[in-house]
């Protein structure tokens, strides 16, 4: 599984860093390490949506105070 988040200046600005950090703590904690893929890229061009996440090419929409629910929900289900 591949999971892209945006380090864009607009996600930067909304939490995208902390998104990240907390998407590596959640992998490793859960021992995904092998069967998840954390990658970061620049705009994604949906810049109004928040900090922009694809897991395997389909988009999301993730915050900071979202990424547990979205780690739950479409990652930690699909792996």
């Amino acid at each position: 599984m591949k999971v892209v988040v945006c380090i864009g200046s607009s996600c930067h600005i909304k939490g995208s860093r902390q998104v990240v950090e907390q998407l590596q703590y959640l992998i490793s904690q859960n021992n995904l390490d092998d069967k998840v893929e954390l990658g970061g890229t620049f705009c994604m061009g949906k810049c109004q949506h928040g900090v922009c996440v694809t897991v395997d090419d389909d988009f999301f929409s993730v915050s900071p105070d979202t990424v547990g629910d979205f780690f739950q929900n479409e990652i930690l289900q699909k792996v």
